[in-house]
């Protein structure tokens, strides 16, 4: 039997006379018509939005902060502390926008002194075995397939898409609207629009279809395809290619955003294409 909240309340601890195992701490703050399924478990230091469904053997922990509309299916982790050795006890969230959907046995950690906060951004699809580890900030609509593996302190930008079984270094950022392909290896930072594949990882083109889903023009993904023939393809080095870029490349927000994104790239951007095929 599962139990569906009429308006905002505080649920008590619950046992199995005909609830189904499940333990929801008192001081958790639950919203208006949330469903909560038998045998899941919610700590003190919780809050739920609106219209949210926690599904079966379900663990929220202290510091969760989950949005309206989410979506939590069986076996989801969320707010473990960090599995980092110098964590200390000090107090992080774990922040679900809205409309969030975190599927099977997904574990999301909570942040650490570094900023004290993870975050899901709105609309983001989080598959199955998921693992988004402390201080990682993750942009509205991502998706991240089954067996993507975020090690501490990545950022994803908003509506990247992230194959399934990639897994990607610490501090690594992936830019707007980025595609990487499933099973890749995540060692340096992924420019926004492009496609990123193979061993090690390389440009491998524009994300076009990502870009006209969210509708640019043909002539705004020609742009795009002309900036990054300059960064990954003619063999120039990051230095060269920046400048070029800034001298022949008409201004545009998807051009400043590229040169902002690459001179912030603290790790290093992904190989171009030409280097991977021997030929710079």
């Amino acid at each position: 039997m599962k139990i569906t909240t009429e308006q905002p309340s505080v649920l008590p601890y619950l046992n199995g006379n005909g609830q189904g195992m499940r333990y929801i701490h008192p001081d958790a703050q639950i919203g208006r018509n949330v469903t909560v399924e038998p045998f899941t478990t919610i700590g003190a230091d919780v809050v739920i939005g609106d219209d949210t469904w926690v599904g079966p053997n379900v663990t929220i922990m202290d510091g969760a902060r989950i949005g309206k509309g989410c979506k939590i299916f069986p076996g989801a982790v969320v707010g473990a502390v960090p599995q980092d050795l110098k964590y200390n006890g000090e107090y992080s969230l774990v922040e679900l926008g809205d409309k969030v959907i975190v599927r099977e046995y997904v574990t999301l950690n909570r942040g650490t002194k570094a900023s004290h906060l993870t975050r899901i951004g709105a609309g983001s699809l989080l598959m199955a075995y998921v693992h988004v580890a402390h201080d990682c900030h993750i942009g509205k609509n991502c998706v991240l397939a089954n067996g993507v593996t975020l090690a501490g302190h990545i950022e994803v930008d908003d509506f990247a898409i992230l194959g399934g079984l990639t897994a990607i270094h610490q501090f690594v950022k992936i830019g707007k609207l980025a595609f990487v392909g499933g099973g890749s290896l995540v060692r340096k930072d992924v420019p926004p629009y492009a496609k990123a594949a193979r061993e090690p990882l390389c440009y491998a083109g524009v994300n076009s279809v990502g870009l006209r889903r969210r509708g640019y023009t043909t002539e705004q993904i020609h742009h795009i395809q002309d900036i990054y023939r300059i960064l990954f393809v003619k063999g120039n080095n990051t230095t060269q290619a920046v400048s070029l870029i800034e001298t022949h490349i008409d201004a545009t927000p998807e051009r400043d955003y590229i040169l902002e994104f690459i001179r912030k790239a603290d790790r290093g951007i992904m190989r171009g294409y030409s280097q991977i095929n021997g030929r710079r």
